[in-house]
């Protein structure tokens, strides 16, 4: 494959992932944020590929959107690993507990984080997915949207109070200066 050609890479994961650019002598830094989509060369991904910690992000966090890079690079991946946030997002509201339970077996470590919080915002009304995203990765969906909703309770409860609106005009009284002043503190001398 050609070195210099370009493609799209994207942190599939919940949080930013950067590292530093192979043979840069400048110290230049590749920084993706979650769900940011970056043009990366062949080449840079491949000597990423060989420093420490770069398989890792190349196989878990990154997806390289180039069936032969991935295939050069990483070598034969699951289906999961192209997985998209539309497709996770499919999975749990239309998929089977068997296709559920595979991508759990099979998917990244960024496609199970992106199933987990996808679960989470849907608030995914079947049970049995509930539980086997639970057995698998430990986190508790079901408490995780009682936390969000307490979250959200907390903030209506904080926000400020609407300010209060007049319904009629107030009554006129019978002194015509309201004002009430004091003798002043300091003695004014003047020039």
């Amino acid at each position: 494959m050609n070195k210099d050609i370009m493609m799209n890479v994207t942190n599939r994961s919940h949080s930013s992932v950067g590292y530093p650019v192979p043979d840069n002598a400048n110290g230049l830094t590749r920084q993706f944020a979650v769900g940011e989509t970056k043009q990366i060369s062949f080449d840079e991904l491949q000597k990423l590929s060989w420093m420490p910690g770069g398989m890792y992000l190349l196989q878990n966090c990154l997806v390289i959107k180039n069936e032969e890079a991935v295939s050069e690079i990483l070598g034969d991946v699951e289906p999961e690993y192209y997985y998209s946030e539309q497709d996770v997002r499919n999975l749990l509201e239309n998929g089977t507990i068997d296709q559920l339970l595979d991508c759990l077996d099979y998917g990244t470590d960024g496609v199970i984080d992106l199933l987990t919080n996808l679960a989470v915002e849907l608030e995914i009304p079947d049970m049995r997915k509930r539980t086997a995203i639970m057995n698998k990765t430990g986190f508790n969906i079901n408490r995780a949207i009682e936390l969000r909703h307490e979250d959200e309770e907390d903030e209506v409860a904080a926000a400020p109070p609407t300010q209060k609106a007049r319904r009629a005009a107030p009554m006129e009284t019978s002194s015509a200066n309201h004002r009430r002043t004091a003798a002043p503190k300091y003695k004014v001398v003047g020039e």
